[in-house]
């Protein structure tokens, strides 16, 4: 499926100083509230109207937003096409067999999300019996049209080597910093998603937050000993609002 530039709701404001702000206070939800998904009522009275229209509403909302995720979790571009892809495609079939006070009941931002991760790990099973892909550094971010020659090679720099660090985490680890610090979801809606309590949610952020910075220092280390890092790439987010193409057209199509 064809990926292009798109500007989702979901996905809100770019994050500035991202890698700082985790420094500061790794927990810590950022200034808009991202318990608040804005996008949930509108999308989810779209699909009790008309299922059809409504899961067009609801792929518009969410497609940079999981498109996001999906590449950072992977790692490669296309594969994170894929994912995407298939995600939403389950979440149709799934909506076409929910009766209409289940999908009343939805939250759907945690509810694709979840739909992601299972994809997700079914294709590293499927992975795991085939021979080994491409290195992980070779994903290349999101493009912004906006931004210089200089910036865009920076930007790719720095994409590389966070998705080479995450792809180094253990599996909750890496889901859990993703999902947090990368996506904004609040730790209610990642504990939903992982289906663990939010006490752990919060350990394996803390610990993967460590590890990254530990990582990151001896990456550091190795190729320039005089100015070891102390914190994680200055990018850790590819922002599903301004940067994160996502799929051309929905795949939900008549019933």
């Amino acid at each position: 499926m064809a990926m292009r530039e798109n500007k989702g709701r979901a996905g809100g404001p770019p994050l500035p100083g991202a890698a700082a702000r985790l420094h500061a206070d790794p927990l810590a939800d950022p200034g808009v509230d991202p318990l608040v998904d804005p996008v949930a009522d509108p999308v989810v009275r779209a699909l009790c109207d008309d299922l059809d229209s409504g899961f067009a509403e609801l792929f518009g909302a969410y497609q940079g937003l999981m498109f996001t995720a999906a590449l950072r979790l992977c790692g490669r571009w296309a594969d994170a096409e894929d994912l995407t892809a298939e995600a939403f495609l389950r979440a149709y079939r799934a909506l076409c067999g929910y009766e209409a006070e289940r999908i009343a009941d939805l939250r759907p931002r945690a509810w694709l999300v979840k739909i992601l991760l299972n994809v997700w790990r079914n294709s590293r099973r499927t992975d795991a019996r085939k021979p080994p892909p491409a290195p992980l550094d070779e994903a290349p971010d999101p493009v912004d049209p906006r931004e210089g020659v200089e910036a865009a090679a920076v930007r790719h720099e720095t994409g590389g080597e966070l998705a080479e660090l995450l792809g180094r985490l253990p599996e909750d680890q890496r889901t859990a910093v993703v999902l947090r610090h990368v996506v904004d979801l609040p730790i209610a809606e990642i504990a939903a998603a992982l289906d663990m309590p939010e006490g752990t949610v919060k350990s394996h952020i803390s610990r993967g937050l460590r590890r990254l910075r530990t990582l990151s220092a001896s990456v550091a280390t190795a190729t320039s000993p005089a100015t070891p890092a102390t914190s994680p790439p200055a990018s850790l987010a590819a922002s599903p609002s301004t940067s994160t193409p996502a799929p051309a057209a929905s795949p939900g199509g008549a019933r």
